[in-house]
């Protein structure tokens, strides 16, 4: 059994004032993760209903018992934010309908929500403790998939490395990690897997350790950091998801309902900004700040992973009705 590490969620208190919830909210929180969002909301605001996503069903079991004595409403879905129009029972439960058979269920747009929350970060859980390579600092099996029980047919940074050519390893580790080195990595997996095959976290290491030249290795970040962070967009095909997670978050918004999202990095950012402006400038929302929210100097001395963190709000000013006429 993985030992649990503490993971500290970022922007907390700035995300959920910024949401403007009140007693019997609706909250969809898309990446539910440790559950730090959804128990502060549960404290500071009664019988509100919490609906839970993660892509890692294995956070839930950890997360469960947070919920027990907490005066709130908690279903769990295990899926991926891209998936939201496809969920079973999602309106059920939104609606406080017991029988899913309901005529206003069968369309999740009939059960829009109050908010809506994204946290791009992986949990401390996730990278430290979930056996599966996302971090550089452990041996373990190369697969960076976030599903726990992956399926034959999902794909693998194992199967990344050792099958995909040069130019592709070349430009996603450039284009996600905006890696510099980029093609000198892409060239020595290429070279390291014609003699044996890159099966784990360490045999990835010692091959961008030895294609970064020596000047290049002692930056204030791992040298293995930003591939690492390339290769796990792409196998999750996270800034797919990010795209499609947003427009059917935004479409679940009541009028007045708010969405908060915290992105690390600046390709995540640039995708939540531009979707953002796109709202705004079709007279669909508004934005609560104009420029994003960090983490202040205490919370980056407590936490260092909240220092590449920013927070963009976004309230809907019209129905799901009035933005199917404006189209």
């Amino acid at each position: 059994m993985n030992e649990m590490s503490v993971h500290k969620t970022v922007l907390l208190n700035e995300t959920i004032e910024g949401l403007s919830l009140k007693p019997g909210s609706t909250v969809l929180d898309c990446t539910f993760g440790g559950g730090g969002h959804s128990v502060e909301i549960c404290k500071r605001c009664s019988g509100v209903k919490i609906i839970a996503l993660d892509q890692d069903k294995g956070v839930f079991q950890e997360a469960e018992s947070k919920f027990k004595d907490l005066n709130c409403d908690i279903v769990f879905i295990n899926a991926n934010f891209r998936e939201l129009d496809n969920l079973e029972n999602f309106g059920a439960f939104a609606l406080g309908v017991k029988r899913t058979g309901d005529p206003r269920c069968l369309n999740f747009l009939n059960c829009p929500v109050d908010g809506v929350i994204f946290d791009l970060g992986l949990s401390s859980d996730q990278l430290e403790n979930s056996g599966r390579g996302f971090s550089f600092m452990k041996d373990e099996p190369l697969l960076m998939t976030m599903k726990e029980d992956p399926s034959p047919e999902d794909i693998t940074a194992q199967e990344v490395v050792n099958t995909w050519g040069e130019e592709s390893l070349a430009d996603i580790i450039y284009g996600y990690g905006e890696e510099k080195q980029a093609r000198r990595i892409a060239k020595e997996i290429v070279e390291f897997r014609k003699k044996q095959q890159i099966k784990t976290t360490f045999d990835l290491v010692k091959i961008i350790e030895q294609a970064i030249p020596p000047k290049f290795r002692k930056g204030k970040i791992h040298p293995a950091t930003k591939t690492f962070q390339a290769i796990r967009i792409a196998v999750n095909d996270e800034l797919g998801a990010l795209a499609l997670g947003l427009d059917k978050g935004f479409k679940l918004l009541k009028a007045g309902g708010r969405m908060s999202v915290i992105s690390f990095h600046s390709l995540e950012d640039r995708i939540v900004k531009r979707f953002y402006k796109k709202q705004t400038e079709e007279s669909l929302a508004k934005l609560i700040n104009k420029k994003p929210i960090v983490a202040g100097e205490e919370e980056i001395k407590k936490n260092p992973r909240s220092r590449s963190a920013k927070l963009r709000i976004l309230e809907k000013i019209v129905s799901q009705d009035e933005v199917s006429i404006k189209k």
